[in-house]
C-alpha cells in the first residue's frame, strides 16, 4: 500500500499545482502623460471626442455620406469579418480544458499462415483459419493545465479578439475623417470654381474696355495681350477644377462603397463651421479612448500570454488517457455484454529533455518580444499626444491665418473696384487693373484653401482624440 501511495505522490502533487502560473505578467506601463495638451486653450474634462458623429458633423449631406460609408465601406466590412474569425478562435480556446473524446469502430479479419504460431493457435483453439477482431470504443485524453498554459492560450485568444475590435474602431475613425475631409475639399473646389468664373467675367469686362481704348488709339496691342493672358489664367482654372471635382467625387463614392458618381451637395464652404473652442479634454482620457493605444495595450496582454505558454513548455506535462468499449473475435459475440466489455486507464508525465534548449530559446525570445511590445505601447501613447498637440496648434494658427487672409481679400476686392473705376475714367492704366484682378483671384483661392485646412484640422483633432466610433 505504501509503495502504491509513493508512486501516486508525484501525480497528486502535479494535480495540486494545476492552475499555477509559472511566469509573472508585465503590467501596463505608466507612460509619461502630460496633465494637459500643449497648445490647449484650457484644461477641461469635456472633450469633443465624447460627441457622436452626427453631433459633431451637422451638415445633412455629410451625414448621409458618413452613414453610407459606415454601412458599405469594404475596409470596414473586412474588419468585421476579422472580428468574426477572431471570435470563433476565442470560443474555441474556451474548450481547452475539456478532454478530447473520440469514437472508434473497427472490424478486421486476418488469414495467418497455417505454419505460423497464430495459424496453429487459430486452428487448434478457434477451429478456424481466419482471425477476426471487432472493436467499438470511446477513447478519452486529457492534459492537466498544471502551469497555466491553456489559461494563457485563452488570454491570448481574448486579447486577439479585442484587438480586431480596436482595429475596426481605428478603421471607422479614419473612415469618418477621410469622408469628412473629402467632402470639405469638394466644397473648397466649388468655392474656387465660383471665384474663377467671377474673375473670368470681370476679366472679360476689362478686356472689352481695353479693346475700345485700342480702337480709339489710347493703348497698344500689348494692353490687349496682357488682358487676354490674365483672362486665360482664370479660364484655365475652370477645366482644372472640373477635373479635380470629378476625381474627388469618385474618391468619396469609393469610400462609401459605391460606384463613382456625382455627389449632390447644397452646402456652401463658408457656411460650414465648428465651435470657436474645440475642447480636447485631458490626455489620460484620450489614451483610454484611442483604438491604436488600446490595441498596443492588448498586444502586451498577448505577449504576456505567449511568455506563459513558452515557459510552461519547459515543465513536465501530465496527460491522462482512458478507453473503453466492446471487443470480440466473432461478430456474433460483439455485443455480448458484459463478456465483450473492456476498459483501460493510463496516466503519464512527459518532461522534454533534448528539446529543452530549443524551448528555452523560444521562452527567451518571447520575453524579448514582450519588451518590444512595452516600447511600442509607450511609442503609441507618445504619438497620440503629439497628434493632438499638432492639431491644436494648427487650429490656433490657421484661425489667425484665416483672419489675415480674409482682410486681404476684402482689401484686394476693394482695390479691384477702385482700379476699374479709375481705369474707366482714365486715371489708371490697364496694368494696374490686371494686377489688382490677379492678386484678388489668388487671395480668394487661398482663402478657400485656408478655410478647408481649418475644417480638416478640426476633423483630425476629433479623430486623434478617439472620436468617430
Amino acid at each position: 500500500m505504501r509503495t502504491y501511495i509513493n508512486r501516486l505522490a508525484p501525480i497528486v502533487i502535479l494535480i495540486l499545482l494545476a492552475g499555477c502560473k509559472v511566469s509573472k505578467d508585465v503590467v501596463i506601463p505608466k507612460a509619461s502623460i502630460p496633465e494637459q495638451f500643449r497648445n490647449a486653450a484650457s484644461a477641461d474634462s469635456t472633450s469633443i471626442a465624447n460627441l457622436t458623429v452626427k453631433q459633431f458633423f451637422t451638415d445633412q449631406t455629410l451625414q448621409n455620406l458618413l452613414d453610407t460609408a459606415l454601412l458599405r465601406n469594404y475596409d470596414l466590412q473586412i474588419a468585421l469579418k476579422n472580428m468574426e474569425s477572431a471570435d470563433l478562435l476565442f470560443r474555441q480556446s474556451k474548450l481547452g480544458n475539456l478532454p478530447q473524446l473520440n469514437l472508434n469502430i473497427t472490424a478486421n479479419t486476418n488469414r495467418p499462415s497455417d505454419n505460423s504460431l497464430n495459424g496453429l493457435s487459430a486452428g487448434q483453439f478457434l477451429k478456424t483459419k481466419h482471425i477476426e477482431d471487432y472493436n467499438a470504443n470511446l477513447g478519452l485524453s486529457w492534459e492537466a493545465d498544471i502551469w497555466g498554459k491553456i489559461r494563457s492560450q485563452k488570454q491570448a485568444a481574448l486579447a486577439t479578439y479585442l484587438q480586431t475590435a480596436e482595429a475596426k474602431k481605428a478603421i471607422q475613425t479614419r473612415l469618418v475623417a477621410n469622408v469628412a475631409q473629402g467632402y470639405y475639399r469638394l466644397l473648397m473646389m466649388d468655392e474656387q470654381m465660383t471665384v474663377a468664373k467671377r474673375n473670368l467675367a470681370l476679366s472679360d469686362s476689362t478686356l472689352k474696355i481695353i479693346h475700345m481704348q485700342f480702337d480709339a488709339g489710347q493703348v497698344t496691342s500689348l494692353a490687349i495681350q496682357q488682358a487676354e493672358a490674365q483672362q486665360l489664367v482664370a479660364a484655365q482654372l475652370i477645366p482644372e477644377l472640373e477635373q479635380n471635382i470629378s476625381i474627388q467625387e469618385n474618391a468619396l463614392s469609393i469610400l462609401a462603397g459605391q460606384l463613382p458618381k456625382a455627389i449632390a451637395r447644397t452646402a456652401n464652404l463658408n457656411k460650414i463651421s465648428f465651435p470657436e473652442q474645440l475642447s480636447a479634454g485631458f490626455p489620460s482620457a484620450m489614451v483610454s479612448r484611442r483604438p491604436d493605444v488600446k490595441s498596443a495595450e492588448l498586444s502586451l496582454n498577448i505577449s504576456n500570454a505567449q511568455v506563459g505558454i513558452a515557459k510552461a513548455g519547459l515543465y513536465p506535462s501530465l496527460s491522462i488517457t482512458a478507453s473503453g468499449g466492446l471487443n470480440a473475435f466473432k461478430a456474433s459475440n460483439w455485443f455480448n455484454i458484459p463478456a465483450s466489455l473492456f476498459g483501460t486507464v493510463a496516466g503519464g508525465i512527459t518532461q522534454p529533455i533534448f528539446q529543452r534548449k530549443q524551448l528555452r530559446t523560444q521562452y527567451e525570445r518571447a520575453k524579448i518580444d514582450r519588451e518590444k511590445t512595452v516600447i511600442e505601447f509607450r511609442q503609441s501613447v507618445l504619438n497620440a499626444v503629439g497628434e493632438v498637440s499638432d492639431e491644436l496648434v494648427k487650429i490656433e494658427k490657421l484661425k489667425q491665418q484665416y483672419t489675415i487672409a480674409q482682410n486681404r481679400v476684402g482689401t484686394l476686392q476693394q482695390a479691384v473696384k477702385n482700379a476699374n473705376l479709375l481705369f474707366k475714367n482714365g486715371m489708371a492704366n490697364y496694368l494696374e487693373v490686371i494686377t489688382a484682378q490677379s492678386n484678388s483671384l489668388q487671395s480668394e483661392l487661398e482663402l478657400a484653401s485656408i478655410k478647408t485646412a481649418q475644417l480638416n484640422a478640426s476633423v483630425e483633432l476629433y479623430r486623434s482624440l478617439g472620436g468617430g466610433f
